[in-house]
């Protein structure tokens, strides 16, 4: 439920926009009934050359680009820019790059987890296929293990050259998080205001939690970082404007109109004119509604344009058509299939939203910025409120399975979705995040050679 849900408003996306109303009404079209809520499951992996562990440039007879080309091979439909294959569409899903060459499935919107991880089957033997006809092989990871960013390649997107040349005026780690970070997330829908309200507010109270369970990035340039997930610390310097978690979502007077006050306040990266992108780089969305943009003089935004915008703020948590749950690490097989299956179960269960929101519902701004500033150092170890959060992961945890259970969403073997969040208990059991492991094998067998880390937990 990424990119590719952009054509579903077609039919007035090349409206002007002549008052703030509309960017209000344009938020509010994507409340949906129960019936039509879906699941849209995105995860990004780093591709390498398995011969030397190098990444993949876009041109070249195994770059990203053939491989793009290789996948249309499975009725993938190729979209171009300037000539380059920038991404493919399918029965509502796509596959996109980002800028490092990260390959990204953007899933289809599907009814439940057992279709989502079908999905996520079918991807990855697809794209190891392809790959290792091409000598090329795909690992799931929260940063890159010794990449350094200025040795990173480079994707032919207009949009990523207008971000790469911004963000280093904003913060210290906005070119890392373009070139060398990978996310799991999930997009899932709300019915009403007041309910796109609740599941904001609870999703981002207990995205620390995500992040502490899915932390997958130890490792810096070859060496432990001292963070259990360092692309989750990424996020705290990259662009003050557009990250965070938004004090706002948890005070009164919180809906769409408040959300899109706040992306109107971010400054703008570009605007999308035909096949081409004009850099507006730290302008204001507010000056285009006037008709004032520098980068535009004399022209008004279309509800394309606002759109557009939207997908430029960053926080843990981000409310378009559907709220994108933002806070996880990429990694291993297992885990894509996990993430939506907690947030599904923690949001599309209202006995399991309200238990969820009852754990975080007294919690203050300063607890949340703590749990923010904290679990990217010290994952489940970290101390909350006189015990820690692998505690209140369990609690998470038992009220995602009971949602999950509720839903009663059955495979052909009778299983409900709960049996997806089996590796979540485990690291709620054991007190282990993907990254413990990984440092336990860097001190261990590894022998200080993060390089191992591509023979054994590669797709």
């Amino acid at each position: 439920m990424g990119e590719h849900q952009a054509n579903e408003n077609q039919t007035f996306e090349n409206e002007v926009i002549e008052d703030e109303a509309q960017l209000v009404a344009y938020l509010e079209a994507g409340a949906k009934p129960k019936a039509d809520w879906r699941i849209g499951t995105e995860h990004e992996k780093f591709a390498y050359h398995l011969e030397d562990l190098s990444p993949l440039a876009y041109d070249g007879a195994a770059g990203i680009g053939a491989i793009l080309r290789g996948l249309t091979r499975f009725g993938w439909q190729p979209i171009t820019e300037a000539g380059n294959i920038i991404a493919l569409k399918q029965n509502g899903a796509s596959v996109t790059l980002e800028p490092g060459g990260q390959l990204e499935l953007s899933g289809a919107p599907l009814e439940t987890v057992h279709e989502t991880c079908s999905e996520v089957h079918t991807h990855l033997a697809q794209v190891k296929e392809i790959g290792e006809a091409l000598g090329v092989g795909f690992l799931g990871l929260g940063y890159h293990p010794f990449l350094n960013v200025d040795d990173a390649p480079m994707m032919p997107k207009a949009r990523y050259r207008i971000m790469r040349d911004y963000m280093p005026t904003r913060g210290a780690l906005g070119r890392d998080m373009m070139f060398l970070s990978c996310t799991v997330q999930v997009n899932l829908d709300f019915s009403s205001e007041a309910d796109m309200v609740k599941k904001f507010r609870t999703a981002l109270a207990l995205q620390p939690v995500a992040t502490a369970l899915f932390a997958n990035s130890p490792f810096r340039q070859g060496t432990p970082n001292g963070f259990a997930s360092y692309r989750s610390h990424i996020w705290t310097d990259t662009d003050p404007d557009r990250t965070g978690m938004l004090p706002f979502v948890f005070e009164a007077g919180m809906g769409y109109e408040r959300w899109a006050d706040y992306v109107l306040d971010a400054p703008m990266y570009f605007v999308a004119r035909q096949d081409r992108l004009i850099d507006a780089a730290g302008q204001s969305f507010r000056d285009f509604l006037a008709g004032r943009l520098p980068a535009l003089p004399g022209e008004k935004p279309t509800l394309k344009d606002w759109e557009d915008h939207l997908t430029t703020v960053f926080p843990e948590v981000r409310l378009k058509h559907f709220l994108e749950m933002r806070g996880a690490d990429g990694g291993p097989w297992s885990r894509l299939c996990a993430l939506p299956a907690l947030w599904v179960g923690l949001l599309y269960d209202q006995s399991a939203l309200d238990a969820a929101w009852d754990l975080a519902k007294d919690w203050t701004l300063e607890e949340h910025e703590v749990l923010r500033a904290e679990v990217p150092k010290t994952g489940l170890k970290t101390e909350f409120r006189g015990e820690t959060v692998r505690d209140l992961a369990g609690r998470v945890l038992d009220i995602a399975t009971a949602g999950l259970d509720a839903r009663a969403r059955l495979n052909t073997g009778g299983e409900t979705e709960a049996g997806f969040l089996s590796a979540l208990h485990d690291a709620v059991d054991t007190g282990h995040a993907p990254a413990d492991d990984l440092l336990a094998r860097y001190h261990g067998p590894w022998a200080g050679d993060v390089r191992k880390v591509f023979e054994e937990f590669s797709y």
